[in-house]
C-alpha cells in the first residue's frame, strides 16, 4: 500500500475532535487502514511521524504533525466513504500489500481506487467469493469485533460424506485452540460418489476465527476441496433474481444493505458507496 499524509490547519471544532489521537486511530479515521492493520503497519514500520519511524501507541496532532505510509504523506481529508462488494478469485491475497508480491485484492481495482480501501477480514488465498472492501475503519471495526455475530454463509466441498452424526457434531461447535466453537448451521445440498467421494455442504457461521471451517472439517476427518462464500449478512454475490456477481468485478453495496448491517452492528453507515465510472468490471 503506497499512501501519503498531510495534515492542514484545522478551524478549533476539528482540532479538538483530532488532537492528540493515537496513530492507529488517525489512519483509520481517514481511511488508510481498519484500526488493527493500522497497528499492524506501525510495528512493521511503515509508519513515520514527523520523519521518525512511528511506534505503537503514540499520538499525533494533526494540525501540527505529519505522517508518512510506505513514504507517501497521508492527505488529512475526509474521504467520500467507499464500500464495495469484491467476488475474490482464487491466488489473489486479502491484503492491502502482500511482501511475496503475489495479487492483493486492491490490485483488482483501477489505481485510483486503491488508496484508503481495505479488505473487511479475510478469505483465505485458496478460497473464493464475497469479501468488503471499504475506507470506512469504523465500520470495520464493528464487523470484525468479535462481539457482533455477523452471519456469514459458505457452500464447501469436502472430501468424504460426513455422516449426519459428525455435521451435528459441527453444528453444536467443536473445540478449536481450547475453545468451542460458536453454533452453525450446515446443510446437505449435494453428493457425489464419482470418481471420488465428495459432500457440497451449505454453511452459515456467525464468528469468523483464522481458517475456521477449513480446520474443523480437517479435524472430523473430512478436508475442504474447495470453499466460497456467497454472503456475508444480507450481502449477497447473487441476490435474487439476478445474476451473480462475476469472478474479479465487484459493485457498490446497495443502501439497504448499507441500511441492513448497520442495524446489525447498532451503527448508522454512510450511504455514500459509488462505483468509478464505467469499472464495474476486473481491469
Amino acid at each position: 500500500m503506497v499512501v501519503r499524509v498531510v495534515f492542514f490547519g484545522y478551524n478549533r471544532s476539528a482540532y479538538h475532535q483530532f488532537m492528540e489521537e493515537r496513530i492507529q486511530k488517525i489512519l483509520s479515521q481517514w481511511g488508510i487502514a481498519s484500526r488493527r492493520q493500522a497497528e499492524q503497519m506501525i510495528l512493521n514500520g511503515r509508519v513515520r511521524l514527523n520523519g521518525t519511524v512511528a511506534n505503537l501507541g503514540q499520538k499525533a496532532d494533526p494540525a501540527r504533525d505529519w505522517l508518512e505510509v510506505d513514504g507517501q504523506l497521508v492527505q488529512a481529508q475526509r474521504p467520500q466513504q467507499v464500500y464495495l462488494l469484491l467476488h475474490k478469485p482464487t491466488g489473489v491475497v486479502s491484503s492491502c500489500y502482500d511482501s511475496w508480491q503475489r495479487l492483493t485484492v486492491l490490485d483488482l481495482l483501477p489505481s485510483h481506487q486503491q488508496v484508503g480501501l481495505h479488505p473487511v477480514g479475510r478469505l483465505d488465498v485458496d478460497s473464493t467469493g464475497a469479501l468488503l472492501l471499504t475506507n470506512d475503519g469504523r465500520m470495520t471495526f464493528y464487523l470484525t469485533h468479535p462481539r457482533h455475530h455477523v452471519e456469514k454463509t459458505y457452500h464447501v466441498w469436502v472430501q468424504g460424506h460426513p455422516s449426519e452424526s459428525i455435521l451435528q457434531l459441527w453444528r453444536d461447535g467443536v473445540s478449536l485452540a481450547g475453545r468451542p466453537t460458536l453454533p452453525a448451521q450446515i446443510q446437505v445440498l449435494e453428493r457425489r460418489f464419482s470418481p471420488h467421494p465428495q459432500t457440497k455442504l451449505e454453511i452459515v457461521l456467525r464468528e469468523g476465527r483464522n481458517r475456521q471451517i477449513r480446520r474443523v472439517a480437517e479435524q472430523l476427518g473430512y478436508p475442504v476441496l474447495q470453499l466460497h462464500r456467497i454472503a456475508i449478512g444480507p450481502v449477497q454475490l447473487q441476490p435474487d433474481h439476478e445474476p451473480e456477481l462475476p469472478s474479479g468485478h465487484y459493485r457498490p453495496l446497495r443502501n439497504t444493505e448499507l441500511e441492513f448491517l448497520g442495524n446489525l452492528i447498532g451503527i448508522v453507515i454512510g450511504s455514500s458507496g459509488y462505483l468509478v465510472q464505467g469499472k464495474e468490471c476486473q481491469v
